[in-house]
Parts: C-alpha cells; structure tokens; sequence
C-alpha cells in the first residue's frame, strides 16, 4: 500500500468585512481563537491558527476585513492583510452569500488575482440561502471575475462543508514536514486571546457608535493553580461611549464582564476572576503610541 505524502503549509484567509473568516477559522481548528462578531473589522490582527492531522499541518493566517483605511489603525490592518497575501501556499477567499457585490469585494478579487498560490473561493453562509441556486449564482459571478482554484460552499456556523474545503486545501499544500508540534494551536500570546474575548463581547452587546472605537488592553495578569485573575481596560474615545459601555447603575458593563469571564473560563479551563474599567482616551485610533503600545506583539519584544 502506498503510504501518503505529507503536507505542511500556510494558508492566508481573505475577504472583505463580515464574510465570516473568523468563524471559519475557529470551526476549522474547532475552538476559539479569533473575536467573532455581527460587527465589521472584528479581526484586527493577523491570527495564525495551526491545524495538525496525521497526513497535513495547516497553518491558517486570519486576517481583517478588506475596507477602506480611513484611519490609522486601519491602515495598519490593511498591512496585515497584504503581509498575509504575500507568500501563503494556498489563499482562501471567503465570499458571503447573503450579501450583495460591493467594492470592498472587488477590491478583494484584485487581491485575490495578484496572489501567485492558488486561491479557493468559499462561499460561505449557505445555510441562510432559502434557494440553494442561489449558490450556483454566486460561483458563476465569482467564475467570471476570477479563475479560482476551487468553488466550495459551506456554512462556517453549522460546520457545513469544511471537510471538502480541508482537502480542497490539503492536495495543494506542498510536500513536507509539520512546521509546528503536534500540540501547537496559535502563535497568540494569552493576554491576546483574553483582551479578543472581552471585545468581542462588548461588540455583540453595544449599539454601533461604540465597536470601532474600543480597545481592550490587559492591564494585570496572575495566573495561580486555583484562579486566574485578569484586569482589563476597555477604551473608548468619547464620553458617550463611556457612558453606553457601562450603563445604568454599571448594568451594561457587569453583562459584558460577565459574559466574558463565562468565555474566558471555557478557553482557559479554569477559573476566572475578571475586572474591567472604561477610560476615553480621544483618537486612539490616529495615536501611533497607543497603537503600538496596545500590539500584542509589542508585549512579546
């Protein structure tokens, strides 16, 4: 019997705002590694995820929505999305269904067509469709604006299609060993993962003004057998936002911190003891201080 190659490889993870790339990559690894949200730009930050299998090791690049870099942080999320297109084995680009043709999806096809590797269409939330020819719609607009790879559909949320997608991806990976352990999931440091699940929560329960304004940072972190305890500031750049995010009497705020604590006991697996705090802070979002000072990566160096 002949014994099966291995493959090992990136693949970046592409599209524009609300495809649902986040909630792809999580079913994909099944757990939770990226902020997953009804929200835009909910990703802010390049996020590796690594799915090891006895003949594949995938390393998944997660990446922000593709939209218009009108403020810094923007930008500086628009670099993450070119860094991640640059040099993947194979790209996925993640297509809602639901939604109609914008030119943040044609900006994203443009990014598609520039990859040299090949790239998979995935159309995502067919779950939703009431006609399934609807789908075969989608693949046929998308057919003409791009020869991609391979046409998937599938249902991020019900977990739909992704064992197609996986070797979809798995044949046109290259020959070669696991880049990572077999024990290895993400490149995200803790801090990372818990300041993602207290935004997440605060986008899912906060009206519109206030998600693209908030910054969670980690502020203490002491990791005990027993208990871990966890302080985080949520940032906001007005004080109406301040004022939605804590609510009347602290009701809003108890929720979110709640919700959060809840989230943050299933990915650690152990107890949790959470304090949040609200401060503004005007412009952070043009601050390249605050910016770098908040990165993730920045707390590595």
């Amino acid at each position: 019997m002949k014994k099966t190659k291995h493959r090992a490889g990136f693949v970046a993870i592409l599209g524009r705002p609300n495809a649902g790339k986040s909630t792809l990559l999580n079913a994909l690894l099944g757990t939770k590694l990226a902020a997953v949200a009804a929200k835009p730009q909910t990703t802010r930050t390049q996020i590796q995820g690594v799915l090891t299998l006895p003949q594949a090791q995938i390393v998944f690049l997660d990446t922000p929505g593709i939209h218009k870099s009108d403020t810094l942080l923007n930008r500086r999320m628009m670099e993450s999305v070119r860094a991640a297109a640059e040099a993947p084995d194979v790209a996925l680009y993640v297509i809602d269904a639901l939604a109609p043709f914008t030119k943040e999806d044609q900006e994203a096809v443009d990014l598609a067509r520039k990859i040299q590797a090949p790239v998979i269409a995935v159309i995502n939330k067919i779950d939703w469709l009431e006609k399934k020819p609807r789908v075969l719609e989608v693949i046929e607009h998308y057919r003409a604006l791009h020869d991609f790879a391979a046409y998937v559909p599938i249902s991020a949320r019900k977990g739909e299609g992704l064992e197609v997608l996986q070797q979809e991806i798995i044949q046109r990976l290259p020959v070669g060993p696991a880049e990572y352990p077999d024990d290895y999931l993400t490149d995200q440091p803790e801090r990372f993962l818990a300041a993602e699940m207290v935004r997440e929560k605060v986008l899912h329960h906060t009206q519109q003004e206030v998600p693209h304004a908030v910054a969670v940072v980690i502020e203490t972190w002491q990791d005990t057998p027993q208990l871990l305890r966890i302080a985080a500031t949520i940032y906001v750049e007005r004080p109406g936002q301040k004022a939605i995010l804590i609510g009347a009497g602290g009701s809003a705020l108890k929720k979110i911190g709640t919700l959060a604590r809840q989230e943050l006991e299933r990915v650690f697996d152990r107890k949790v003891f959470l304090q949040t705090f609200v401060k503004v802070r005007a412009g952070w979002r043009q601050d390249p201080e605050f910016l770098t000072a908040v990165d993730w990566r920045a707390a590595l160096s």
